[in-house]
């Protein structure tokens, strides 16, 4: 039996990781995705001591500190985590279980859908939710950024640089990314922005030819593109966890004290899947949340 299990390898669950090997706790890591969402950003300007990286570089430095302090890391996806009378048992999609006395759950979130027709129809066949991943595919062709946040923003700065041109779809007035991102975009003479505009679905035969659209543009509700991206967030994955109760709010984010403690002993929680700062999901703040579950662990566990 491992005193803790980090459920999560994305910057908060190797933060926890780093500071549990500093604590002497016995534990392990089951991540579906190494680094998490953080791998697919082009670049990350704003992580104190480290600019100008990619989001890639960025979340491999972390997770090769967290390994030269000697953790394991299993590439596995947990698929069910019940209680037990010692803690916890935790069982992966391929069938292995594990022991442990404590977790904390660092699942991060997964992709937000728009939820058109077509979209899944055509997800893999010109409908995308990484630019940083698919960008290089629509080199000189048209595309539709969906989103007005970070995401989309940098996503935009970054498929301009292939795509021939950009059109950037947002649902409200006013951009809601970082002034810089929006600087920068604003300094692309192949982007478009179209606001108050929304996809209503996408279309095409076997991969993705024109999206339809809730208002005109040019005197037509149809923008033939290319690919469509869509960059509008994500939900907290914290399905693993409904059978457990552990609280959360009404978007399905953790619920957690200060100290990142859910309502059920012994179950911790750091990251984007939480409701503490579900406004500013940002690195910096998940690798500190990632540090004080583990503090919270160690003192758990100690008692």
């Amino acid at each position: 039996m491992h005193d803790l299990i980090i459920v999560g390898a994305g910057p908060a669950g190797l933060s926890a990781s780093i500071y549990a090997s500093r604590y002497g706790i016995d534990h392990l890591i089951i991540g579906e995705s190494m680094g998490g969402t953080i791998a697919w950003a082009h670049k990350v300007d704003n992580f104190p001591g480290l600019p100008g990286l990619t989001g890639g570089e960025l979340a491999q430095k972390i997770a090769d500190h967290a390994k030269s302090l000697g953790v394991e890391i299993k590439a596995k996806e947990v698929s069910k985590i019940e209680k037990t009378d010692g803690g916890f048992s935790l069982t992966t999609s391929d069938g292995e279980s594990f022991e442990t006395r404590a977790v904390i759950i660092a699942t991060g979130t997964r992709r937000r859908e728009l939820g058109v027709r077509g979209e899944k129809t055509f997800a893999g066949k010109g409908v995308s939710y990484c630019t940083t991943c698919d960008a290089p595919f629509f080199k000189g062709k048209i595309v539709a950024v969906v989103g007005g946040a970070n995401a989309a923003c940098s996503g935009v700065v970054h498929i301009s640089d292939f795509a021939k041109q950009v059109f950037l779809l947002y649902r409200k007035s006013n951009l809601r990314a970082e002034k810089a991102w929006i600087d920068e975009l604003k300094k692309k003479d192949n982007v478009e922005i179209l606001y108050e505009t929304n996809v209503s679905e996408i279309k095409g035969s076997d991969k993705v030819e024109r999206i339809i659209l809730d208002k005109d543009y040019n005197g037509k509700k149809e923008l033939e593109v290319d690919g469509v991206f869509i960059e509008i967030g994500g939900v907290p994955a914290a399905a693993l966890i409904k059978e457990l109760r552990v609280e959360c709010d009404e978007a399905g984010y953790v619920k957690t004290d200060e100290k990142m403690k859910t309502n059920i002993k012994g179950i911790f929680s750091a990251g984007d899947i939480n409701s503490t700062n579900r406004e500013f999901q940002q690195v910096v703040v998940a690798c500190s949340e990632g540090a004080i579950a583990s503090f919270s662990a160690y003192n758990f566990l100690k008692k």
